[in-house]
C-alpha cells in the first residue's frame, strides 16, 4: 500500500462576509409594500361593504319565502304583532295559525346586526322585510339604503 501524502495549502485570508440587508434595501422593500397596500385595501374594503349589501338582500329574498310559506299554509301572513318571529315559534297573539310549522331555525340580523324591519300591511307592498342599511335609518343612499323585498 502506497499512501499519497497530501499537502495542505493554506488558505487565503477571506473578509467575512455577514448575510444581511442594508437600510437601504429595507426600505425599498417596505416603500413597495406601502404602495402595495395603498392601492389594495380600498379595494378590499369596497369588496366587504358590497358583499354586506349582497348578504342582506339574500336574507330578505328567505324571508320573503318563509313568510310565502306561512302564508301557504295559513291563508294569511303574520300580523305586525306577531313579526318575523311567528317564522320560528307559534304566535300566541290572535290570529293563532291554523296549521303553523316553524319555517326558520332562526331569524337572522343583518349584516350590520341589526334586526330585519317587518310591516304588514306594506307601505310598498302587502308585506314589506327590509333592513336599515349600514346606517341603521329609514332612507339613505349608497350603503345607507334600505334594502328590501320591494327590489
Amino acid at each position: 500500500m502506497t499512501s499519497t501524502s497530501t499537502s495542505r495549502r493554506p488558505r487565503a485570508a477571506r473578509p467575512c462576509h455577514h448575510g444581511g440587508f442594508t437600510l437601504i434595501e429595507l426600505m425599498v422593500v417596505l416603500v413597495v409594500i406601502g404602495i402595495l397596500a395603498a392601492l389594495i385595501v380600498p379595494n378590499v374594503l369596497d369588496r366587504a361593504d358590497d358583499a354586506r349589501v349582497t348578504a342582506a338582500r339574500t336574507d330578505v329574498n328567505n324571508l320573503m319565502q318563509a313568510l310565502k310559506l306561512y302564508r301557504l299554509d295559513n291563508q294569511r301572513y303574520p300580523t305586525a304583532e306577531q313579526g318575523l318571529q311567528a317564522l320560528v315559534a307559534k304566535p300566541t297573539t290572535a290570529p293563532i295559525p291554523p296549521n303553523w310549522r316553524p319555517y326558520l331555525d332562526k331569524l337572522p340580523n343583518d349584516p350590520w346586526g341589526r334586526p330585519y324591519q317587518y310591516l304588514n300591511p306594506g307601505v310598498r307592498g302587502e308585506i314589506d322585510v327590509f333592513s336599515f342599511g349600514a346606517d341603521g335609518q329609514a332612507g339613505g343612499d349608497g350603503l345607507n339604503a334600505d334594502i328590501g323585498s320591494w327590489q
